[in-house]
């Protein structure tokens, strides 16, 4: 009875192999179709090389405007969306009362819809204005859309900061505003860059959108411009260029938050 226990409380060896071996099916799976469009950019093609492809790609025309137009978009968009959705996620975070449950309320609501049902009726709002065609109207419209879901996340960030730090910053003369940004912000940066993130990918992957509100070929993110295109291997990869470094540069941010060393610095 004694060995019989022992067995039944003694961790399975099968276990932890049939969790890596799920891991690894699922990982193959997500990361299939990158594969294969690496594998048919770095296949050469009838009587080419591979550094021909690229060299091909270098001297596309439109490569470039494109390319130039979705890193504006891009970077407007980060910037206004994390503008004005912190503060709103620090209102979410540290407010009471009334007004802020209906802004939570509105904010939820606006989430609750998929994007598809608002280009029609965005298209009508935006052509007396003359923001069909331009790179200013996709812009204000990434903006709308990424608001919501970056104040939520933020105010996520938020929550994680310790109040204690804010009063003793007003002790020592902040203003709620000054503690906010001197503060609380940089404590929050991880949850922050989680929202730049968000936003980026937002902005550049979309196809939907500026396929809707863009007409001119000239004015062509890189989603739509790759669909025109044809969607060819090579060009994909140079899209995939700006999130993959943009994650480079910020995955370390990612777990290091200030807290600790405000923490120890009081």
């Amino acid at each position: 009875m004694t060995a019989l226990a022992d067995r039944r409380r003694r961790p399975s060896a099968i276990g932890p192999w049939l969790r890596f071996a799920a891991l690894v099916l699922l990982t193959v799976v997500l990361l299939a179709p990158l594969l294969a469009t690496f594998v048919r950019a770095l296949t050469p093609g009838p009587g080419g090389s591979v550094l021909g492809q690229l060299a091909g790609v270098l001297r596309f025309g439109p490569l470039g405007t494109w390319f130039g137009n979705s890193l504006a978009v891009t970077a407007a968009t980060v910037v206004v969306t994390l503008a004005v959705a912190a503060p709103a996620g620090y209102v979410l975070s540290r407010g009471r009362g009334r007004a802020v449950s209906v802004l939570a309320l509105t904010i939820f609501a606006l989430q609750c819809l998929p994007t598809i049902l608002f280009l029609v009726p965005l298209f009508v709002l935006l052509a007396p204005v003359h923001l069909v065609d331009s790179l200013t109207g996709l812009t204000i419209v990434y903006i709308g859309l990424g608001t919501a879901v970056t104040a939520w996340t933020t105010a996520a960030a938020f929550d994680g900061v310790p109040v204690a730090i804010e009063e003793a910053a007003w002790l020592d003369g902040c203003s709620r505003i000054h503690g906010f940004l001197r503060v609380v912000l940089p404590n929050a940066v991880p949850g922050l860059l989680g929202a730049v993130v968000f936003v980026f990918l937002l902005a550049w992957n979309d196809y939907w959108i500026a396929l809707v509100l863009i007409v001119s070929s000239g004015k062509y993110t890189m989603g739509i411009g790759l669909a025109a295109a044809g969607g060819a291997p090579v060009l994909s990869l140079v899209g995939m260029l700006p999130p993959l470094l943009v994650f480079l540069v910020l995955h370390r941010r990612f777990r290091l938050g200030g807290i600790s060393g405000a923490l120890a610095d009081r």
